[in-house]
């Protein structure tokens, strides 16, 4: 039982503890002044290769294999531990402090995008790419889309912050998350039972949100609690995640701004395709 009675107004006296309490704050706005670096293509993203961030770079890697020149982009790197995304020159693009984010220096006026879904529909709107330009088959890779964006936080703020990164451990916080992912993982198994890709047929941006998250967790490789989530149960989900991550834009997406894990899947910016080649961390170490 917790001794804890919340106050009549809650105060902000102290860090709330856990892996990421240094970077978090009750306010917005920057904290200190930062350039953000600008490359030599119109699309510019500053992000990092967590879940969130992992979309959009496979986005970018699935138009340019499309053969849609125009989604040349460089990528740079937002250290969320470092506090890089309160840096004024991010703040500016995204006010809201959260990766990923995007400038489109093609139009008249530079266009800034934030949230990971809302980039997903630029891109595809932009390139005429993996969503469908009407009716149901749009409608139906929007619903999964936002399914995404509502359920994902149960998964990491809600699952993920209590069981890997919390400064203790709650029964409590953890059962109710769990419960939760594992009804989300149902979700997600009955709908492919009946469809190869999230929304049907066709490859969608909805497969390239929801597979970061939900594909990488059934793989176990998500806050390492494959077992503990009994993964391997939900099959159709599965099945999906394997066939996505063999794509080739996949396995070049999810290394771009990577900063962890090993050294030969981290590619820390991006700014061509011979990057992939040339300049993963390994390669880099090597000289």
């Amino acid at each position: 039982m917790s001794d804890y009675t919340p106050p009549e107004i809650w105060k902000w006296e102290k860090e709330s503890g856990g892996k990421f309490a240094s970077t978090n704050r009750p306010i917005a706005g920057a904290t200190h002044d930062k350039e953000l670096p600008v490359g030599k293509h119109p699309l510019q993203l500053y992000s990092l290769a967590t879940p969130n961030g992992v979309k959009v770079t496979v986005m970018l890697e699935e138009l340019l294999a499309l053969g849609h020149t125009g989604a040349e982009y460089d990528a740079y790197v937002i250290n969320i531990g470092d506090g890089d995304q309160f840096g004024s020159g991010f703040v500016d693009i995204n006010p809201n402090s959260k990766i990923p984010a995007l400038m489109d220096h093609s139009t008249p006026t530079p266009t800034r995008v934030f949230e990971s879904a809302s980039i997903l529909m630029y891109l595809a709107e932009k390139f005429g790419a993996f969503l469908p330009a009407e009716g149901a088959a749009r409608t139906e890779t929007l619903n999964w889309l936002f399914w995404q964006m509502g359920s994902a936080p149960y998964l990491g703020g809600g699952f993920g912050h209590f069981y890997a990164y919390a400064p203790m451990k709650i029964e409590y916080c953890i059962d109710r998350f769990a419960m939760e992912t594992k009804r989300q993982l149902d979700v997600l198994d009955r709908q492919l039972a009946d469809s190869e890709y999230i929304a049907g047929a066709d490859y969608t941006i909805a497969d390239m949100a929801i597979w970061p998250w939900y594909g990488v967790l059934t793989q176990g490789k998500l806050y390492d609690a494959g077992t503990f989530l009994q993964v391997e149960d939900y099959q159709n989900v599965r099945r999906w995640t394997e066939q996505i991550a063999a794509r080739d834009a996949v396995k070049r997406g999810r290394i771009v701004n990577r900063i962890f894990g090993p050294e030969e899947e981290q590619l820390h910016e991006r700014h061509d395709a011979s990057d992939f080649d040339n300049r993963t961390q390994d390669k880099l170490s090597d000289g």
